[in-house]
């Protein structure tokens, strides 16, 4: 019998007979082993302090000895939260009596997660107020930040939680820190739309700075579309004259996009206007005019505003220029409204304009932002989403009597094309980076700061913006050492969908073969993706599916496959566990023309992966001459190297090294 798990059961669900009655027989040493073992990460006294059992709690302390600042894993709104010490979970979870027992046993108040929470900070998130109160009065410290640097004035401001913002004011916590992306508490307030707290954060000495993407909090609620926010900020005497403009002209946009009202934003935008005509006039820049927003260009005066009240389709690009002239593209509310009006035009059945505004995106991504960018990799699993279900719906019906129309493949290549280039750019960067390792750290730039409000601190550019994001996707690029595997995965699913055309009529011979150039450009940067495979790896394997709603872009794929082989993919290639793409093909769906096309390009019929497993053993039951003639695909080479390696014969001395890695592939 496990006891480890009936202990840990009976702590979750406060059974505290069952807990005792398990224990109470056990030796001091066995007691120990069992309350500080770990089920699914987390301890018993753990999940009793997230679960709020406090007889359990108390028993487990007093009776049990149980360690209390054994951290563990707990989900809090299905988020994983690691190395959580039991303190911190009573106070997240708001179970004042389990906190105070805690303390006076002795538990770290200012004890952290893995990603640098303190207890306080937990309570603070979810507004426990008297847990707040007693942390601070037995020496929590309302300055630890977690390795985001949000303090916890920050997340008790953007979580609108007035009474504990005023109580760690009263302390005189920092109402101007920083995070590490350089927005402060003020920030926080402004993008979750609590005037009141504002309003106090103000009387306080906050001040109008601009993190790290160019934005101050007047920008910030005009991008989330907090108008009383706005409406008291731009009273403010240190607002000048173009802020007030500018966080009018966005909020306008935010109601055009975020709240559908058109009516509203146009009253926004008739008042910036009438801002501008004010003597001396304040012009307007003039932007380039793009072909994706419909050569739109914004309006400059109030009649002009009147006629486009007749076309809310300007409307909609006039609201896309706009954040792009004040956000500047490096913002990534900038691309994701390129994109999500691209989306409501595919909802509508015009996936042209979808296409061309989420290339538009694309383009923009990869001309201003580091590889591998989080946003860049969205862009690509949206295009490839996209692309499978129109490969698959073509011709269903839609509302307001439209179709889904065919595939262009053009231009579902010249998607591709900018997905191989950002595997190219994020290879490259990774190398950079691994370079850099071995050399002196260099200071990141930072966003300059203004010691209080002024004019030239609540103005946004896009100069000031760009330099200082890029250092902020920097940090998420060393972050993600994944990044460069699922950029590579999308541009591996968007290539097979390309593949299961190159046998149709729908690619002219020319297309054909830019096509297959396309894939010798992603086969030959030899890219390892998750469990070091290989593309052609995941072109025979069916876990390795993305976009799983549409069959189009499902995996194996036979003509991916076909076509990786055709220009230089090795069929011998292994993974981590030794696994060449026959292996893997052996566990699919389609085993047979897979393991054909595989074996006629050249892969060896009986390598053995890291288990000893060759293709036969894993077909059985079934018979492998039920699913390919061994006899065809059996070379001599590869008797002669089973025969050595059989007989263990010593062959270093008598072979070619050349042929070393073909014998130990057998």
């Amino acid at each position: 019998m496990d006891y480890k798990f009936i202990v840990f059961n009976a702590a979750r669900d406060n059974n505290l007979p069952q807990l005792k009655a398990t224990l109470c027989n056990k030796s001091a040493s066995e007691v120990g082993s069992l309350i500080s073992a770990k089920v699914n990460g987390a301890t018993p006294l753990v999940i009793s302090c997230r679960n709020g059992h406090y007889d359990i709690v108390e028993y487990l302390l007093t009776k049990c000895r149980a360690n209390v600042e054994q951290v563990g894993s707990v989900s809090f709104d299905g988020e994983p939260i690691e190395d959580a010490p039991p303190l911190w979970c009573a106070a997240a979870t708001g179970h004042l009596g389990i906190v105070k027992m805690l303390v006076r046993r002795g538990a770290n108040v200012n004890s952290t997660t893995r990603t640098n929470s303190t207890p306080l900070r937990a309570a603070c998130f979810d507004g426990h107020y008297e847990i707040v109160k007693y942390l601070v009065h037995h020496g929590a410290d309302f300055e630890v930040a977690n390795r985001h640097g949000h303090t916890c004035l920050m997340i008790a401001c953007y979580k609108g939680h007035f009474r504990i913002a005023q109580y760690l004011l009263s302390l005189n916590a920092d109402v101007n820190r920083c995070s590490v992306k350089g927005n402060t508490a003020l920030h926080d307030c402004a993008e979750s739309g609590s005037l009141r707290i504002l309003q106090l954060l103000l009387k306080h000495g906050a001040t109008m700075d601009v993190d790290y993407y160019g934005m101050t909090p007047l920008l910030a609620a005009s991008v989330t579309g907090h108008m009383p926010i706005v409406e008291h900020l731009i009273t403010l005497p240190c607002v000048s004259r173009e802020s007030r403009i500018h966080a009018l002209e966005l909020l306008g946009a935010t109601y055009v996009d975020r709240k559908r009202d058109l009516a509203a934003a146009l009253t926004l935008w008739r008042r910036a206007l009438e801002e501008r005509a004010v003597e001396p006039p304040l012009l307007k820049k003039v932007q380039e005019a793009v072909p994706a927003y419909e050569m739109v260009r914004e309006v400059t005066t109030v009649e002009e505003l009147e006629e486009m009240v007749l076309d809310p389709d300007e409307m909609r690009m006039q609201a896309l220029v706009i954040r792009q002239r004040i956000l500047g593209p490096t913002h990534p509310d900038t691309s994701y409204y390129i994109r999500y009006r691209g989306a409501s035009y595919a909802d509508a059945g015009r996936f042209d304009r979808c296409i061309e505004l989420w290339s538009y995106a694309l383009t923009m991504q990869q001309k201003i932002l580091q590889p591998l960018s989080p946003m860049t990799q969205s862009s690509l699993l949206s295009f490839a989403e996209l692309f499978s279900f129109m490969l698959v719906e073509a011709g269903r019906p839609l509302p307001r009597g439209r179709v889904v129309p065919p595939i262009e493949a053009d231009g579902m290549l010249t998607i591709f094309y900018k997905a191989v280039k950002e595997v190219e750019r994020g290879q490259a960067f990774t190398l950079e980076q691994q370079k850099d390792q071995h050399q002196p750290q260099k200071q990141l730039p930072t966003a300059d700061k203004s010691p209080s409000c002024s004019a030239s601190s609540s103005s946004s550019s896009s100069s000031t913006s760009s330099t200082t994001l890029l250092s902020a996707h920097q940090h998420d690029c060393n972050r993600d050492p994944n990044a460069l595997s699922c950029t590579m995965i999308s541009a591996i699913h968007i290539g097979c969908l390309l593949s299961s055309l190159l046998d149709t009529e729908t690619l002219t011979p020319e297309m054909r073969q830019q096509v297959m150039r396309a894939l010798y450009r992603l086969n030959r940067l030899k890219v390892r993706v998750r469990f070091d495979r290989t593309a052609l790896h995941y072109a025979c394997y069916r876990e390795g599916t993305l976009a799983g709603r549409y069959p189009s872009c499902q995996f194996p794929s036979v003509t991916l496959a076909k076509a990786l082989l055709e220009v230089g993919a090795d069929p011998n290639a292994i993974d981590d566990a030794g696994n060449t793409p026959l292996h893997l093909a052996t566990m699919q769906p389609y085993v047979e023309p897979l393991s054909h096309i595989l074996l006629e390009g050249g892969a060896h019929l009986d390598t053995k992966n890291h288990a000893g497993e060759t293709f036969e053993s894993l077909l059985a039951p079934t018979p492998m001459h039920k699913v390919i003639d061994p006899m065809k695909y059996t070379t001599l080479a590869c008797l002669a190297a089973r025969t050595i390696k059989k007989h263990d014969i010593r062959y270093e001395d008598t072979v070619p090294a050349t042929l070393f890695e073909f014998i130990e592939l057998h």
